[in-house]
């Protein structure tokens, strides 16, 4: 690799970090944003998920429905809990990557991209989708929308690790 290619490198995969770990972050900002000023209508998703009734109500399934709104809503509380905490940590990625060290910015944008991929992938497609037969429901279905989530948030997470062509103590 060329001084000039390895320069534009060293300056450009951390401006790409930068973006896209920012993205991410306003992303999930505003979704917990959301689920905390606008409470009831992602409450009742996560209600109707958990309660699977709106799933095919198979009797053998239906014992792992969880009915008890307490637990439902506490369910709920813990995801904006969990959300609030990737967003504070992608934000603070961002800065990092903006200002530098880098290996800090790398370190703190990947526990809060494992954060969000882990509530999308785990949470939502195995769990809510799986567990709880979200993929039955036709009206409380968010399969979808957790796929694009978990996939971008995947690739942000690569392109945070992505060598930068130097030692990566100090940048």
């Amino acid at each position: 690799m060329s001084t000039t290619t390895s320069g534009t490198t060293r300056r450009t995969l951390p401006l790409a970090a930068t973006a896209l770990t920012g993205t991410v972050a306003l992303y999930i900002a505003l979704v917990a944003f959301g689920n905390i000023t606008d409470f009831g209508t992602n409450q009742d998703f996560v209600r109707h998920v958990l309660a699977m009734d709106t799933t095919f109500k198979d009797e053998d399934m239906m014992w792992r429905a969880i009915t008890d709104t307490a637990l439902q809503d506490a369910a709920y509380v813990a995801i904006i809990a969990w959300e609030t905490v990737a967003a504070l940590l992608l934000i603070a990625g961002t800065w990092f990557w903006a200002r530098g060290p880098h290996t800090l910015a790398r370190q703190i944008s990947t526990y809060g991209l494992l954060m969000v991929m882990l509530l999308f992938g785990a949470g939502f497609l195995a769990i809510g989708g799986e567990w709880f037969a979200m993929w039955q429901s036709e009206d409380w279905n968010g399969l979808d929308a957790a796929t694009r989530v978990f996939l971008v948030s995947g690739v942000v997470l690569l392109v945070n690790h992505l060598p930068n062509g130097q030692a990566d103590t100090t940048t």
